[in-house]
């Protein structure tokens, strides 16, 4: 029986010194983006990105959730359906990517009011609200651009995209 370190990594197994990169190349980016989040925590992030401190924090969290959920799908494609497919490789380098936008998108809609976490604003809240949406908008990009175009669809009466239509086909 092959188990998750046979496939993750021996590279006479199928994709071995792919996943074996993907892993690398994530845990490099999660931790990237873990180190952005202690130098903030400790003050020693440059001002002009203090200045805009809640928006770069809502990217960086929204690019560790991407960070999360490809780590995940690796486990579940290789090891518990053990069906890994190589064409998949350029989703697990561009969803943190595609995430950490997510992040700093999903900042700029709350701002505008136009998604709205609590029905009563509480003037001594914090921004958790802002990091909490951030991060679920990475992990779950497909849902949270779904939810967009919903919003964009009631506002301004944009139809949905044909990958919104076709939702559901994310690793």
């Amino acid at each position: 029986m092959i188990g998750a370190d046979d496939i993750l990594w021996h590279t006479s197994q199928k994709g071995g010194i792919t996943i074996k990169l993907i892993v690398f190349y994530l845990i490099f980016m999660a931790l990237g983006f873990t180190t952005l989040i202690t130098l903030d925590m400790s003050g020693q992030l440059p001002k002009w990105i203090v200045e805009g401190r809640i928006p770069f924090l809502c990217i960086v969290i929204g690019g560790l959730g991407g960070c999360l959920y490809c780590l995940r799908a690796i486990y579940v494609n290789a090891c518990v359906h053990k069906a890994w497919d190589e064409d998949w490789k350029p989703w697990y380098y561009i969803r943190p990517v595609a995430s950490a936008i997510c992040g700093g998108i999903s900042w700029l809609f709350l701002k505008a009011g136009l998604i709205v976490l609590e029905s009563s604003q509480n003037p001594n809240s914090s921004n958790l609200g802002f990091y909490a949406l951030a991060f679920i908008a990475g992990l779950n990009v497909d849902k949270f651009l779904g939810k967009l175009e919903e919003v964009a669809q009631s506002v301004w009466g944009i139809e949905k995209s044909r990958a919104s239509k076709d939702s559901g086909k994310d690793g």
